[in-house]
């Protein structure tokens, strides 16, 4: 009975796999703030010309650089596990799947893009990026990334996350970054918002607005996204392509690929690679699982919006729940965006993907019963996925149908313990957001959206 599915390193993957190419059409433009297609100049005042190529190809594949692919070597190929002892608590005939991303240094799925953006950045002579992150895994990514290829990093860190887990910033400080609560008074953004609300728990689009005013402000800076732009989502698909050939490995097959979503980028990397199946005929349904206190793809409309709360980003078309959305403070701090990722978006509206969203006792409770199972503490952010997941073994389990699951464990959530504690004290609340709050947050879209 195999439990782990393991790659050599001479399977690391060599490309990128770019799902641009397998779509039933192009994707919508960025556009500027003046409702006209984004020009590449605009994009090159906050990234290097090897990501903007990236953004906006429709090449099936594109090569890994090999300084990168040797970085990836100190985590990569990620192992695959057969869940057995999940299998068996929750008696079930279905066969769960899960990829370990918490193996990676950081204990995320995010240095798989945070290495080659820095890289390619140091190779057009950028000596500094500034970004922001939620719960920090990005932002610990960025900072490892920064230590291992000679960058700088600066980090604006969502407050309310700042606050929740002083570790994950404590790790990027030791990866030399710079770490800041967002909203802060660095900037003209993080000022404006801290003179409206100064008590603000902060938001992933008020840091992208002040990271974002940072970079536009010096030579020596560029900006660098974690998740929703298409150059992420590329970076992300090793987890999927490593993810097939492990299922291979098993002589097995997902019915259903899970990954949970805020930006979309783990979604992407495991689910991506199995739609160029999808796209040749293959049945498999692909499912972003989301928190219903921030339900982008299943309340949010899809349409043009900014990826920041002051609109200083080019509009991407995408479901968006308001750039001036301001999400309460749940515990997967990575999944509180009010848009996602223009590819995954629309995937959703051409209803080639699923989208749900799941309450945040219920993904704890997930946690804990993988935890007591398989070993391993999940991250809050990964715990939804495993939630849809669970679901779909208990309905395998009424109904004798016998279905392979696949699972992205992004994450461990061992700097997460006390969103754990407050579940065990009874501290926590399911919070569906107002659809009257939605609504306003979307009254204050561009006027042309």
């Amino acid at each position: 009975m195999t439990t782990k599915f393991l790659l050599p390193e001479s399977e690391l993957p060599t490309h990128w796999y770019n799902v641009v190419a397998d779509l039933p059409s192009p994707p919508p433009p960025p556009l500027g703030a003046d409702g006209k297609p984004a020009t590449l100049d605009a994009l090159a005042a906050i990234f290097p010309p090897g990501l903007i190529e990236q953004e906006v190809s429709a090449e099936r594949w594109i090569a890994i650089p090999e300084e990168v692919r040797e970085i990836f070597k100190l985590w990569r190929p990620s192992p695959l596990y057969r869940a057995h002892r999940l299998e068996k608590a929750l008696k079930t005939p279905a066969r769960i799947y899960y990829k370990n991303e918490s193996v990676s240094p950081t204990g995320s799925h995010k240095p798989n893009t945070s290495i080659p953006q820095a890289w390619y950045n140091k190779q057009a002579g950028i000596r500094r990026l500034a970004t922001e992150t939620g719960a920090g895994q990005w932002g610990c990514s960025l900072a490892l990334a920064g230590q291992l290829l000679g960058l700088e990093i600066r980090v604006y860190m969502v407050r309310v996350s700042y606050e929740q887990k002083p570790y994950r910033r404590s790790m990027m400080q030791t990866w030399g970054a710079e770490v800041f609560a967002s909203p802060t008074n660095l900037t003209a953004a993080g000022r404006q918002i801290l003179q409206k609300n100064p008590d603000t728990p902060g938001s992933l689009g008020i840091a992208i607005s002040e990271a974002v005013e940072e970079a536009i402000g010096r030579a020596d800076t560029n900006y660098a996204l974690g998740s929703v732009l298409n150059h992420v989502m590329l970076h992300q698909t090793v987890i999927g392509l490593e993810a097939r050939k492990q299922m291979a490995l098993a002589n097995d097959y997902p019915d259903a690929v899970f990954g949970c979503c805020g930006g979309g980028s783990n979604f992407a990397g495991i689910a991506f690679p199995f739609f160029a199946d999808k796209a040749a005929g293959r049945e498999v349904r692909l499912v972003a699982v989301e928190p219903t206190s921030c339900p982008t793809l299943t309340k949010g409309i899809y349409t043009y919006d900014f990826g920041d709360a002051t609109g200083l980003t080019p509009l991407l078309k995408m479901h968006t729940l308001g750039h001036d959305f301001v999400p309460p403070g749940i515990h997967a701090g990575g999944l509180r965006y009010h848009g996602a990722s223009p590819l995954v978006s629309q995937l959703v509206d051409a209803q080639l993907v699923e989208a749900m969203a799941i309450p945040q006792i219920e993904t704890f409770e997930a946690g804990l019963l993988f935890a007591r199972t398989e070993g391993i503490v999940p991250a809050p952010e990964s715990t939804h996925a495993l939630a849809a997941t669970i679901r779909e073994a208990k309905r395998c389990a009424e109904t004798g149908q016998s279905q392979s699951l696949l699972v992205c464990l992004s994450g461990h959530g061992h700097f997460d313990m006390s969103s754990y504690d407050r579940y065990f004290a009874g501290e926590l609340r399911d919070y569906d957001y107002p659809a009257e709050a939605i609504k306003d947050s979307l009254a204050h879209l561009p006027k042309f959206a």
